[in-house]
């Protein structure tokens, strides 16, 4: 079956974070390749001759690393916003190669662009004698075999890095380096526990698709969640654990993460519908308490989160089949929002599996 694409907003946070990363890559490379061009310089194993008569090196220099910054932008909006969807689909093995050999053939533009500016503005050269020129010295040179090493060697590590940085959530990562988990911490924090309504009837239709079906719908609500600054905790099957720091503002972020949700899928209903024959709709349950976060693991390691609010949140989730509703959250977060009467029904005291003590659930009307 040959998929559609699914579409986001042109305005959402998940374009817009690709925009730092991009820039993060343009200025690495560039950084990289004034560094190992020096040192070239100084070695005297540099192959273009920045050392003609009347030549002006500073500003041959400037020109090479402005024509760096200018490639590897380019280089980095394919490595981050193009390839990813056309390879979305592919092994990372076959990612990995792909994109190597693409970017490499971006690395000889990189440096078709860095001599033809130089023979042209430095050495006052004609258009044609500078082509000439550059195929006899890339083409006739030993330079070109441990360039292309060193963009590969360069273009994995990137690759790598990026992986890892898609890996862990926003921040986590980092939290992660620095340790601050590493001892337990008690932190407040609003949780939501998302799921894919009928899930069983869809897989049973769906059959060997399912895998494909389910990472189209995590995305649509992952991008909704991230819209609103949520944290994504874990995936667990067709279930999105996400969470915010407790506070007003962020409880009314995790409510509008699941209209933003709601949304995404809504614009890509037709493409559900033609690439799979159904709309998927989803199921919520929020809670906020208490919760303690650490560190765990030595190959692998994770944060992770435990005690009665998790539970909590996800036994809410689980009543939304028993009461028929989409969204239902806690009588905690109903006091953190101040939502109006209409927008919100009251489902009585219910009792939650594995909860000692009955609690109120409200139903959102959004």
């Amino acid at each position: 079956m040959g998929l559609q694409r699914l579409i986001v907003p042109s305005g959402s946070i998940v374009n817009k974070r690709k925009f730092p990363i991009i820039l993060a890559i343009a200025a690495f490379w560039t950084i990289a390749d004034f560094f190992v061009f020096l040192v070239q310089l100084s070695s005297g194993t540099f192959q273009f001759k920045y050392d003609d008569i009347n030549s002006d090196t500073y500003k041959a220099i400037l020109l090479r690393e402005a024509n760096v910054l200018i490639v590897s932008l380019l280089i980095g909006f394919l490595l981050v916003s193009v390839l990813p969807r056309f390879f979305r689909h592919a092994s990372p093995a076959v990612n990995l190669i792909m994109k190597t050999l693409i970017l490499i053939i971006a690395g000889l533009i990189m440096s078709f662009l860095i001599y033809m500016t130089y023979e042209v503005i430095i050495g006052h050269r004609t258009f044609v004698e500078s082509i000439k020129r550059f195929y006899h010295n890339t083409f006739h040179a030993e330079w070109i075999i441990p360039k292309m090493v060193e963009w590969s060697i360069l273009y994995v590590i990137t690759q790598l890095a990026i992986e890892i940085n898609e890996k862990y959530s926003p921040g986590a990562f980092f939290d992660i380096i620095i340790g601050k988990y590493l001892k337990p911490r008690e932190e407040e924090r609003i949780i939501v526990f998302i799921d894919l309504r009928n899930s069983t009837p869809i897989a049973e239709k769906l059959g060997k698709e399912y895998f494909e079906f389910i990472r189209d719908f995590i995305f649509c609500i992952s991008a909704g969640v991230m819209e609103h600054n949520g944290r994504i905790y874990q995936y667990v099957g067709d279930e999105i654990v996400a969470w915010w720091p407790h506070s007003r503002i962020n409880a009314r972020k995790a409510v509008q993460a699941l209209i933003e949700s709601r949304k995404i899928l809504n614009i890509n209903n037709d493409i559900f519908k033609s690439n799979y024959d159904i709309v998927p709709e989803y199921k919520a349950g929020m809670h906020t308490g208490k919760v303690t976060v650490g560190q765990v693991g030595i190959a692998r390691k994770e944060l992770v989160m435990s005690g009665d609010t998790i539970n909590t949140a996800s036994r809410i989730r689980s009543a939304c089949n028993d009461l028929n509703q989409k969204f239902l959250v806690s009588k905690e977060i109903i006091e953190l929002l101040r939502m109006k009467d209409w927008q919100t029904e009251s489902m009585g005291e219910v009792d939650l599996k594995g909860k000692n003590e009955n609690i109120e659930l409200f139903a959102l009307k959004i």
